[in-house]
Formats: C-alpha cells, sequence, structure tokens
C-alpha cells in the first residue's frame, strides 16, 4: 500500500511539464539511436552525461530512463529491416523479424515488436514499483561486509556476462579497478597513483571514462572497418497493422516473455540476452507452427521483444535498491546518478524519495510515449539508417570532446578523453568487453572502503568476511560465478578430446 501511494506522489512529480519534457527528449532520442546500427543506449546515455552535468538532476535521470527504453524499443527496427541488431539484446530479433520483412511483412512485425515492448515494459514496471521497496529493507540491514560480497558477486558477473570469455571480462574489470584506486585515499587522506599530476588528485571521471570509451571508442573502430559496402534497409511494404491471426499469435509470447525477461533482468548476473534466447526457444517449441521458425514465424519476433524490454526494467531494480548495474547502459546510468553525488542503493528511497518515485512513473508515461512514437513514426526511423557513417560518427567525436571540455574544461581531461578512446578502439579490436571496466572505477572505491571498514570493525581479522553466514553466502557465490566458466570450457575440452 505504501508502494501505491509513493507511486502516485511520483506522478505528481513525472507530470510536471519540465519532466514531461525530460521524458519525450529521451525516449526521441533514444529510439533515434536504437536504430542506428552500432550506436545502443549506453553510448548515447554516455555522450550525455557531460552535457547534462548543469541540468536538474530528476529531470536528467529521467531523460536517462527514457533513452535506456526508447534504445531497446529502436533496436527492433534495425533487426528488422537491416539485419543489424542496433542494442545485442535485438539479435534474437533478427532471425525472425528480418525474415518477415523480406517476405514483406516488415509492418507486422514491427508492430508486434512495438506492441509487445509496450505491454512487456508496463507489467515489469509494475513490477519494479512492487518489488524494489522490499528489496531496499532487506538491503538496509547489510553490513560493510555484506556490501563486501555484493561488490565481489557484481565484479564477477558482470566480468563473466559480458565478453567472449571471462578472463578477458575480467581483465577489463582489473583496468576499471585500477583507475578507481587514483586519487586521494578517503580514509588515509593520502594521494595514491597520480604520478604528480593535481587533476588526478580527485580521481578518474567516470563520464571521462565512459564517453572515451563508448563513444570515441565506438566512432574510431567503426572507422577503422568502414571499408566494407553496408546493407540497405528493407523497404516497409503494405499496411503495418497485424491482422487478427498475428494478435492471436502473438499475444501468449508478450506475456511468456515478460514474466521470463523481468525476474532475469533483476537478478545480479542477469542483462537482456539471456531471456531473449530463452523465449525464442520456448516460442519455437511451443508453436502450433513450428515450421515457420527461420522463414519468419511472429511468435519468434513478438516472445524475444517483450523479454527484451522487461529485463530492461528488471535492471534498473538492482541499480536503484542496491547501486548494482547487470547492463552496459544501467553501469552508465549508474555514473549519471553519482555525478550528482547520488549514491543509488537502500538509502537512496529515503534520501530522494521523490527522484526515485519520480523516476518510476515516469517510466509508465515514457511507455506511452514510445507506442505513440514507434508505430506512426516507422518511416522517420527507415529514413535515419540512410544517414553516412562518415557524419554520424564525426559528429559523435566531435560532442563526445565538446561536452567533456564544457563539464570539465581541462587539458588533461581531454588528454584523458583521447587516451581512453584509444583504449575502447583497442578493448573492441582485441575483443574485450567495456562495460566492466566502467564498473570496476564506479564499484571499486566503494568494495575498497567496505572491505578496509569491515578489517577496521574486526581489529584486522580477514576471516570477518566469512564468519557472518550472508557475506560468507555472497563470497561463495563469487567464488563458484569466477570458477564456473572455467571448469564448463575444461569440460568441454575435454569431451572433445574423447570424441
Amino acid at each position: 500500500m505504501d508502494s501505491l501511494i509513493y507511486l502516485f506522489q511520483g506522478f505528481a512529480t513525472a507530470i510536471e511539464p519540465a519532466n514531461l519534457l525530460f521524458a519525450a527528449v529521451g525516449v526521441f532520442i533514444g529510439t533515434a539511436v536504437g536504430v542506428l546500427p552500432g550506436i545502443g543506449p549506453a553510448l548515447t546515455v554516455a555522450l550525455l552525461l557531460p552535457v547534462t552535468f548543469k541540468l536538474d538532476p530528476g529531470g536528467s535521470i529521467i531523460m536517462f530512463a527514457g533513452i535506456y527504453y526508447g534504445g531497446m524499443y529502436g533496436g527492433s527496427t534495425t533487426a528488422i529491416l537491416l539485419n543489424t541488431p542496433g542494442e545485442s539484446a535485438s539479435v534474437v530479433t533478427a532471425l525472425e523479424g528480418n525474415k518477415m520483412a523480406r517476405a514483406g511483412r516488415g509492418g507486422p512485425a514491427l508492430a508486434t515488436a512495438a506492441i509487445g515492448s509496450f505491454v512487456a515494459a508496463l507489467i515489469a514496471t509494475v513490477g519494479l514499483a512492487l518489488l524494489a521497496p522490499l528489496l531496499v529493507r532487506v538491503a538496509v540491514h547489510f553490513a560493510p561486509w555484506d556490501y563486501f560480497g555484493l561488490m565481489l558477486i557484481a565484479f564477477v558477473t558482470v566480468s563473466a556476462t559480458f565478453g567472449s570469455s571471462p578472463l578477458r571480462g575480467l581483465t577489463s574489470l582489473a583496468f576499471g579497478l585500477w583507475l578507481g584506486l587514483m586519487g586521494i585515499d578517503q580514509l588515509t587522506g593520502q594521494a595514491r597513483l597520480t604520478f604528480g599530476v593535481p587533476e588526478l588528485l580527485d580521481g578518474i571521471e567516470v563520464t571521462t571514462l565512459a564517453v572515451g570509451l563508448f563513444a570515441v571508442g565506438e566512432a574510431l573502430f567503426v572507422a577503422s572497418r568502414h571499408l566494407y559496402k553496408p546493407e540497405k534497409p528493407i523497404p516497409v511494404k503494405g499496411s503495418i497493422w497485424m491482422t487478427k491471426e498475428d494478435w492471436g499469435r502473438s499475444w501468449k509470447p508478450w506475456l511468456r516473455g515478460t514474466f521470463l525477461g523481468f525476474p532475469i533482468g533483476a537478478l545480479p548476473a542477469g542483462g537482456a540476452e539471456i531471456p531473449t534466447f530463452l523465449s525464442y526457444n520456448i516460442e519455437r517449441n511451443l508453436s502450433k507452427k513450428p515450421e515457420e521458425f527461420g522463414s519468419g514465424a511472429i511468435e519468434g519476433v513478438a516472445g524475444p521483444e517483450a523479454a527484451n524490454n522487461a529485463s530492461a526494467a528488471g535492471t534498473l531494480v538492482p541499480l536503484l535498491t542496491l547501486g548494482l548495474p547487470t547492463s552496459a547502459t544501467a553501469a552508465v546510468m549508474l555514473a549519471g546518478f553519482q555525478q550528482y553525488n547520488i549514491q543509488p542503493g537502500p538509502l537512496l528511497f529515503a534520501q530522494h524519495a521523490d527522484l526515485v518515485w519520480g523516476l518510476v512513473a515516469s517510466l509508465f508515461i515514457a511507455n506511452v510515449m514510445l507506442l505513440v512514437l514507434n508505430l506512426p513514426l516507422v518511416g522517420l526511423w527507415v529514413r535515419l539508417l540512410t544517414i553516412p557513417l562518415p557524419w554520424l560518427y564525426a559528429g559523435i567525436l566531435v560532442f563526445a570532446a565538446m561536452g567533456t571540455i564544457a563539464a570539465n574544461p581541462s587539458v588533461v581531461e581531454l588528454l584523458l578523453l583521447c587516451g581512453f578512446g584509444v583504449v575502447g578502439f583497442l578493448m573492441r579490436r582485441y575483443d574485450y568487453p567495456i562495460a566492466p571496466a566502467v564498473v570496476g572505477l564506479i564499484l571499486g572505491p566503494l568494495a575498497d572502503n567496505a572491505l578496509r571498514r569491515s578489517l577496521q570493525m574486526s581489529l584486522g581479522d580477514p576471516m570477518v568476511l566469512l564468519q557472518h553466514t550472508s557475506s560468507a553466502i555472497m563470497i561463495g557465490i563469487a567464488a563458484s560465478a569466477l570458477v564456473a566458466p572455467f571448469i564448463f570450457k575444461g569440460l568441454s575440452r575435454f569431451q572433445q578430446d574423447e570424441d
């Protein structure tokens, strides 16, 4: 009941004209960049971080969430019409959606993706409003050793989830942790890893790292690969509306995808990729027309798209209640909170209740805006696919540099941006994930403080981490998640040798 009261108060905040404008701008930009191949919501939020530095915190975070939801919507357009997912979570949508477009049914494919996204995001946002306060009640009782165990789970799961191998994910995480140690130590006041540069005494700005790795690195990487001939989008033929049969074949996959995507997205090791693949397999097994899978089955678009958008709302649960990002966009959104000196976690709902409930309420409004934007404006989104990539990424480079200088006018900051851009290019070139580095920079100092506070309270005894049941369980989960991928890889090699 308290959640409903707070939610109604949040709607009072969300319908303020300024916040409605922020939500509208967010969903429009999010959809536009989700449509563009290779540009996802993480890159867009990273680009806008320095630009929104002086804006209202509540409105900026509402805009970031709108970009997140919009990017999930827009990624399906590229996947269906171009067979090039704008977001990694839209990979499964391309399997059947592009086949439908080639068969002249691109309109119904886009429609079932948009309506399924609306239904899933609506139900999942209700789940977010109901589940988040319950999780906060548990998290407020966490001690320093519990927070350290939770951080270990976040480090290991993010490193194992992103990238082609756990080792590369851990390497990226170690880079972020090293950057997080730079600056003045909060407990002793000593300078660490500043190399005599005064500008590094305050540490590395998360916005500079995020913009450098995501935006500049992506632009350099695309420029290095711009020798191949890009694929042309398939034109949308006929009506975009779904037939009665399409509705009958879509509504159950929408619901199944929603109830699959939200709980997996809400897990610390969640994300959107796993539920979309699971949804596709479930729909293929339950379909009355399994022979259509592989040649354009509408269930193969409806289910994964619903799971995709439900998981987007699910990732906000650990982000808001525990301060744990489980996706690249959530990691950049966490940086957005921190640039306003707001730390997501259990105290967020007490210290900034108006902001967080305004954010949740604005998600309902943004969801309606997205449905209105996506169906009538399909032609506009298709035209965006014709923008020449050199123009697009040159604009991104200029925008990234100007935004960073505006937020922190310093030569050192600009050099760091360029350096992180080169590192981001090399990480993409050699298939190292970007998100663990950002997570390491954000959560590394928090984990450092939690560990040292635990040791201070136990007079230097490291066994305090294992003497408490909750922290011991979390450390055990983290250790299992770290070792499991290597064990499975070893078993697969062993089986291949036997064969």
